[in-house]
């Protein structure tokens, strides 16, 4: 039986999304101790996807007939990693401490090696999973959850971009991303309730934690100040300036790359998205050298986060919560996947005794990104959020670089 979508009119449909993660918002940080109790248990992002994807399946808009999807991707997703990038502090995060450092990239090492390593594990008993190429082959849908574990949603829409991945495919990898993360995000919150008795037993000294927050604290007072109309309008200007710019330079450089290296294909070179990611992300950390970097002090990453949360929505129309129930077998890939990052990241804290803080923290930057690393740093102190946002930053910058080379794997196993 033919099913008749409700609202079909994309105004519609983009005032909805946005009066749903308006109400997400607007919950998730009542002081009504029922909205506190529910967000404690279900993460704000989790409904981001979710609630929309209802309105997918119950067929009160059509993810497959709206063209917001495509807007948000094409428009905001580059904008937005111009605008998240352009604060990042390659200095600071060095300032960190090389232990810090370590663990975010062992956790990054953990997600590019855990997707391959779970697929051959699954595959050994379920041989169909391999040697399929279309856009719903499994690899293709495994890419884009190793986009958001490195990064977060804008590096999963850049990988379901640049890898073709099916529709079908996709849904069923964003229920799994996202209930596999969250779980090992409660996991980490478990810990971190339980901090000074971890470090007090592995040994680990924490006196750089307390020079830190006091670093980060200064910093804010130093820079956070109300944002005006002239800052609001500075900072769209080079998120759109810069993401126009990413259009003209993909649009010159993949028919080169068509023409000149017909053979480039396999890595993603005759892929327009591709390079206008590229762009968009380089010029991003090119800005961060520049005085343009202060305008993180009134929001350039709130305007960009923003935009990555109608992102999050459009992709979340997209979804089939029936799906979930066809999935079980991504279910057990992801598990696999997340626990060899997570073995992996424990065993390198225990070696070279870092704190908890700097092992949960530089997990969530990959993992979680900016949607909850911040969330984990304030467990351990409100302070310390920024460090989170800081470290989710770099996931961010090094996202879509760095889940592109999973794929690269991901497809050469399979």
């Amino acid at each position: 039986m033919e099913t008749t979508t409700m609202f079909t009119n994309d105004a519609s449909v983009l005032g909805l999304l946005a009066i749903m993660l308006g109400l997400v918002f607007y919950t998730a940080n009542s002081t009504n101790r029922h909205w506190q109790r529910f967000y404690s248990i279900v993460p704000a992002v989790l409904l981001c996807y979710f609630l929309p994807s209802l309105l997918n399946t119950f067929g009160i808009i059509s993810g497959k007939e709206s063209n917001l999807y495509y807007v948000a991707s094409r428009f905001l997703l580059p904008t937005c990693l111009v605008l998240l990038t352009l604060s990042v502090d390659l200095k600071a995060i060095a300032g960190l401490g090389k232990k810090a450092i370590i663990l975010f990239f062992t956790g990054m090492v953990g997600i590019i090696i855990g997707g391959p390593i779970a697929l051959l594990i699954v595959s050994s008993f379920s041989p169909d999973l391999l040697g399929v190429d279309g856009p719903e082959a499994v690899w293709r849908g495994l890419t884009t959850v190793a986009g958001s574990w490195i990064g977060g949603g804008a590096n999963q829409a850049a990988m379901k971009e640049i890898y073709g991945v099916g529709d079908q495919i996709f849904s069923a990898m964003i229920t799994v991303d996202v209930i596999v993360a969250n779980l090992w995000m409660a996991v980490v919150l478990i810990l971190a309730a339980n901090a000074k008795q971890i470090d007090a037993k592995s040994g680990a000294d924490t006196s750089a934690i307390s020079r830190l927050q006091e670093k980060v604290e200064n910093f804010q007072q130093q820079h956070a100040r109300m944002p005006t109309l002239n800052d609001l309008m500075i900072i769209l200007a080079i998120g759109f300036g810069v993401t126009g710019f990413a259009h003209i330079f993909a649009d010159l450089i993949t028919p080169f790359m068509v023409d000149n290296y017909p053979t480039l294909d396999r890595l993603s070179f005759h892929s327009k998205f591709f390079w206008m990611i590229v762009f968009a992300t380089v010029v991003g950390i090119g800005l961060s050298f520049t005085r343009f970097r202060k305008l993180e002090g009134v929001g350039a990453s709130r305007v960009g986060s923003a935009m990555l949360y109608i992102l999050i929505a459009s992709i979340g129309m997209k979804m089939d919560v029936t799906m979930i129930a066809d999935a079980p077998i991504y279910f057990v890939i992801g598990i696999i996947w997340m626990a060899i990052h997570a073995s992996l990241m424990l065993f390198v804290a225990k070696m070279i005794k870092a704190p908890l803080f700097y092992m949960a923290v530089g997990s969530q930057a990959n993992v979680g990104g900016a949607a909850s690393a911040p969330v984990v740093a304030s467990a351990f102190h409100p302070s310390l959020a920024p460090v989170g946002v800081l470290l989710a930053v770099l996931g961010y910058t090094l996202g879509t670089f760095a889940a592109w080379f999973c794929g690269q794997i991901l497809q050469t196993i399979s």
